[in-house]
């Protein structure tokens, strides 16, 4: 037996025999930085959660309420440099112990709190989910927008919509109406720059001129070619990023209309009943798509100041300063709904209650209105056909029901365009 008992590695554990000692593997240790937060009602004991309206934390048993303990910063949070003592002093993990979604579907990853029942993924649906501890090796927020719209006020707003538009079929409503919305804390990175351009390029002028030619005179138009040359700077502020590839790109175009004087710096507790994301999207990456981003609203602040729209052989010398970067998480409600066994998706800012989505188009609707836009036209036609033979009489109505048909061709293709594209986001 070796001289050294117990061996390293390994502590002492509960034995429920007298003078028996049971030693077991030491548990990794935690990193010191990873605050545990008990959300436990101080009233009454039982698990708390946080409340929208409210913007603190509720207990859903006895009602005690416990208001946020940060105040508001909004755009004056603090902003954080690209240097590597800016990365090795950031905080990481969540501030708290939770449990993390593995979607085996489509590949999401969501931390659910420790005590949640949740066995669903909230970006596609899909029930098959692995459960695991959640990693605390990700930068941990330090901004969030907490929630602003309720749950019930989520479905009002995704019933009126899904039932906005008479290309959707009747039934969405009620779907919208036991859907189940989850309220997710998404990663989102901002970034701002000071840039800094100097363009020359050449811009055309365009005049009109008048010359002799076979005896005539005749005008013709002309565009004269002049170089010019000028300097643009652009301070951008909260060029926001999103730091998940989980969701479509459109979709989070759409509905990342936040008010950002409304953030708050992050606390655990503000997750309390919800669901959050870390980032999948990391910070080198997503600043790379928003410099890309910056470059182009330079390059029109650039364009602007030419004297025509007209503009060739541009180009320019671009420079960034100051370059700022804040991970934080902002609040959506996410549900999939599935018609005709075809799983659709909707999104609802948490602050905002702006919404969008994919909507199944009804083509038996789309198909009749289309039929009756074209029934003018084609009978126009057909009766100019048989009138022919008097005297020529059916020219003028087959030319009527050819300009009808042309319409009502044109028409139907706008309209079939539009309810093509309803689902395709």
């Amino acid at each position: 037996m070796s001289e050294s008992f117990p061996p390293p590695g390994y502590i002492p554990a509960p034995s429920r025999l007298t003078g028996i000692e049971i030693f077991m593997p030491a548990p990794p240790e935690s990193a010191p930085q990873q605050e545990i937060v008990d959300f436990k009602c101080p009233q009454c004991g039982a698990a708390t959660a946080f409340s929208a309206s409210g913007g603190g934390l509720t207990c859903s048993h006895c009602g005690y309420y416990e208001a946020p303990e940060k105040s508001i910063v909004g755009k004056q949070a603090a902003q954080f440099e690209f240097t590597v003592e800016t990365m090795e002093r950031a905080a990481q993990g969540w501030g708290e112990q939770r449990k993390e979604l593995a979607c085996q579907d489509c590949g999401a990853l969501t931390t659910i709190p420790t005590d949640s029942l949740s066995h669903t993924c909230p970006f596609c649906g899909s029930n098959k989910v692995i459960q695991r501890q959640a990693a605390q090796d990700s930068l941990r927020p330090r901004f969030l927008i907490p929630f602003k719209i309720e749950t019930e006020t989520c479905r009002q707003i995704a019933g009126q919509w899904l039932g906005s538009s008479w290309m959707t079929p009747a039934a969405l409503q009620k779907l919208a109406a036991i859907a189940k919305f989850n309220g997710v804390y998404l990663p989102f990175w901002t970034f701002g720059a000071a840039t800094r351009a100097d363009w020359k390029a050449q811009v055309g002028h365009t005049r009109t001129e008048r010359y002799y030619e076979d005896g005539e005179w005749k005008t013709r138009t002309v565009t004269d070619w002049v170089w010019e040359s000028g300097q643009a700077t652009l301070k951008i502020e909260d060029l926001l990023q999103p730091g998940t590839a989980r969701l479509s790109a459109r979709l989070l175009k759409e509905v990342k209309s936040f008010n950002l004087t409304e953030m708050t710096p992050y606390e655990s507790k503000y997750l309390a009943g919800l669901q959050a994301q870390a980032y999948d999207i990391p910070l080198e990456q997503a600043w790379e798509t928003g410099r890309q981003e910056m470059r182009e609203m330079t390059r029109q602040a650039c364009l602007s100041q030419a004297s025509s729209s007209q503009v060739r052989s541009f180009s320019m010398n671009l420079d960034f300063a100051e370059e700022t970067w804040r991970y934080v998480l902002l609040p959506v409600y996410l549900a999939t709904y599935a018609y005709e066994s075809k799983p659709y998706q909707v999104m609802v800012n948490g602050q905002t209650g702006k919404i969008t989505g994919q909507r199944p188009a009804d083509w038996n609707k789309i198909w009749l209105v289309i039929a009756m836009l074209l029934a003018p036209g084609v009978l126009f036609s057909l009766l100019g056909l048989l009138t022919i033979p008097f005297a020529g009489a059916g020219l003028g109505v087959g030319g009527i029901g050819f300009i009808l048909l042309i319409i009502g061709a044109v028409i139907s293709l706008i309209l079939y365009n539009k309810a093509s594209a309803l689902d395709d986001l």
